[in-house]
């Protein structure tokens, strides 16, 4: 299962391009509310989600993805269940993808330190010890990070790729008419 976690304030593109995304692969992804069931964007559109985050459960987890905007990422990383996340994730090397200023969550938590990143401009001094590059798209290890609303379908067909293939996501990619 994928989880993609959404709280209060979440970036709408990001979130949304990697659900549709993610589900035109044909993966299992879930929406995940923090604190509720509905969430409010960051410009102001509602989202029912599929789960609360009281219903999500690591035994089936195949990747995690952390949406940006504001204050959504501080509201995500408040929650303890996204921490208890990332931390599985992180012991079982499943992959964690983190754009805009989400990438900061991580970094708060040292898990970037000397792995090349990239997040929206000025979130990188919060990971002074990741190679921060400001390109679109990086893939660190299990670690993928985007740079904000307008590279969210790079960020999402890069999700697509890390669990089925680059010829997966090339496939998707012409669908969509992604140049």
């Amino acid at each position: 299962m994928i989880y993609i976690f959404l709280a209060d304030g979440f970036e709408e593109i990001e979130a949304l391009t990697a659900v549709d995304i993610l589900r035109r692969a044909e993966l299992n992804v879930q929406t995940v509310g923090i604190s509720s069931k509905t969430v409010r964007g960051a410009h102001g559109i509602s989202l029912v989600c599929d789960i609360m985050d009281t219903q999500t459960d690591p035994k089936n987890l195949e990747m995690i993805v952390l949406p940006g905007g504001m204050p959504g990422t501080l509201n995500l990383e408040k929650s303890p269940v996204v921490q208890t996340f990332i931390e599985y994730a992180m012991q079982k090397n499943l992959p964690i993808g983190a754009i805009c200023a989400a990438p900061s969550i991580l970094g708060h938590l040292g898990l970037l330190d000397h792995k090349t990143i990239t997040c929206y401009p000025g979130f990188e001094s919060q990971m002074p010890l990741a190679n921060y590059t400001g390109n679109a798209c990086e893939q660190d290890g299990n670690i993928i990070t985007g740079s904000g609303a307008g590279t969210a379908m790079e960020f999402a067909l890069k999700l697509v790729e890390q669990l089925k293939g680059r010829e997966r996501a090339e496939l998707l990619k012409a669908a969509v008419l992604c140049k």
